[in-house]
């Protein structure tokens, strides 16, 4: 009678007595095919090694199996997807507020600003606030919002058009 363990392991790849399949194939420490065996068998011969069998493609007909230290795989698995994520860019979401009434100067202070964000890879949220009669106005603000997407035309497209919320008007830039 063989005596398999409990539970099969939580995360990672199956190993030894974990794996299900009858048949696999077998690929040694060196990367050499070995053909396919029964799992016994292989496992045997993994710990005639010093080695586990670790299934490293569950979804091949047969399986995959390679013969390998399961803790090492594990730690090296690991510093694998920690390397990917340390190096990966979240895309931010950077927020410009203007009012429809805004003068030149500090219009191009704000596109410089703008600029700088989808430089960097950011989306930008341009957001005009209407205050008191403003707001009877709507048509100065699209007018505004138009000549921030016809500046930023060669870097940036629209990601979400305008659009009022209460007593502000939104609109959304994306790097191109």
């Amino acid at each position: 009678m063989i005596r398999r363990p409990a539970a099969p392991p939580m995360n990672g790849p199956r190993f030894n007595e974990f794996i299900q399949a009858p048949k696999v194939r077998v690929i040694d420490e060196n990367g050499e095919n070995l053909g396919v065996m029964l799992t016994p068998e292989a496992i045997e011969q993994a710990g005639e090694m010093g080695l586990d069998l670790v299934e490293v493609s569950p979804n091949a007909d047969p399986p995959v199996a390679k013969f390998l230290d399961v803790g090492k795989y594990k730690y090296e698995a690991q510093k694998k997807a920690n390397l990917a994520r340390k190096t990966q860019k979240t895309q931010e979401i950077k927020e410009i507020k203007m009012r429809p009434q805004i003068d030149d100067h500090d219009y191009d202070v704000k596109m410089k600003k703008v600029r700088a964000f989808i430089g960097e890879g950011d989306k930008v949220k341009v957001t005009l606030r209407f205050r008191g009669r403003e707001l009877s106005r709507g048509e100065l603000g699209m007018i505004l919002l138009q000549r921030v997407q016809e500046d930023m035309k060669e870097t940036a497209k629209v990601e979400a058009w305008p659009r009022m919320e209460g007593r502000q008007m939104l609109m959304v830039l994306a790097p191109k």
